[in-house]
């Protein structure tokens, strides 16, 4: 009898080509994959793929094997979903994606108000600006600024993240020609924020960069140039001050995304619900506010 877990490291081995790859996806060692491997084909009777050094391509048989697999993949994730949405109790674990500024300064410190009305709930907190693949089970909710795409995904807008420009008290009393400006680096042109800062400083200099938005925050703090931050960043924070400039400054809707099977639990309800109670609690984050 062929053992559904052989087959499933095959179809991740197939897809990534190297033994190294398939364990870190995996999360095993790399010989367990061979392991896995080694017993597939031996059931089979097939040599399925190519040992090379630094490599395992597919043979013909191996090829001809992943394409019947193919929905292999899909099943196993919709089996994982399935598990998770079991619980008819609100307590487990649930895992939440949501941009650092979020999850530090608006859902954090209400979780242990969370914790009280749900015990035996435990919320994973996953701060990032990425987004989470939420079909290979990365989170199960996630908060985002970019409208989600996938026709599979729920999603609701329960807000808007409004950004300003701000420095430090000294700072502020510089002359705006002789401004300088803390951002992101280069890869993150492409946000809406940065794109407006390059915009409004024009030529005056980025000095510092940073790839993530507490550092740039404690830079501006000690006056090393202006920042754009988020609202609920930039007004609550004592040691800065809005700076005026001749640009409004972006404002990107935010989305709560999740998987209408997920939406059936009640531990993931009961999170839905928190946070959507966390960004209406935010006057900065209203869509009116």
């Amino acid at each position: 009898m062929l053992d559904w877990q052989d087959l499933y490291f095959f179809t991740v081995l197939a897809r990534t080509q190297s033994l190294s790859a398939a364990a870190r996806e995996l999360r095993v060692e790399h010989a367990t994959v061979g392991r896995r491997l080694d017993a597939l084909e031996k059931a089979l009777g097939l040599r399925l793929v190519d040992r090379l050094p630094r490599s395992r391509p597919l043979t013909e048989a191996g090829r001809a094997l992943n394409r019947i697999l193919c929905p292999l993949p899909r099943i196993a994730g919709e089996v994982r979903q399935l598990s998770r949405v079991a619980s008819i109790d609100v307590a487990g674990t649930v895992r939440v994606s949501a941009p650092p500024s979020l999850a530090i300064h608006t859902l954090a410190p209400h979780i242990a108000g969370l914790r009280q009305q749900h015990p035996g709930l435990n919320v994973v907190l996953l701060p990032s600006l990425s987004m989470a693949a939420l079909d290979k089970g990365e989170a199960d909710i996630a908060l985002r600024t970019v409208r989600p795409e996938e026709d599979a995904l729920v999603r609701r807008k329960i807000g808007v993240v409004r950004f300003a420009l701000y420095g430090s008290v000294e700072f502020s009393r510089r002359p705006a020609e002789q401004w300088t400006f803390i951002a992101y680096d280069d890869s993150r042109d492409h946000l809406p924020q940065q794109a407006w800062l390059h915009q409004i400083r024009r030529h005056r200099p980025v000095v510092f960069a940073a790839g993530d938005l507490m550092s740039q925050q404690m830079a501006a703090r000690s006056g090393v140039g202006a920042v754009v931050l988020p609202t609920t960043v930039g007004d609550n924070d004592p040691a800065l001050q809005r700076l005026l400039v001749d640009s409004e400054a972006p404002a990107r809707d935010l989305w709560l995304t999740v998987y209408p099977d997920l939406r059936r639990s009640p531990s993931v309800k009961a999170v839905m619900d928190f946070l959507v109670a966390c960004v209406e609690r935010e006057a900065r984050l209203r869509s009116q506010g």
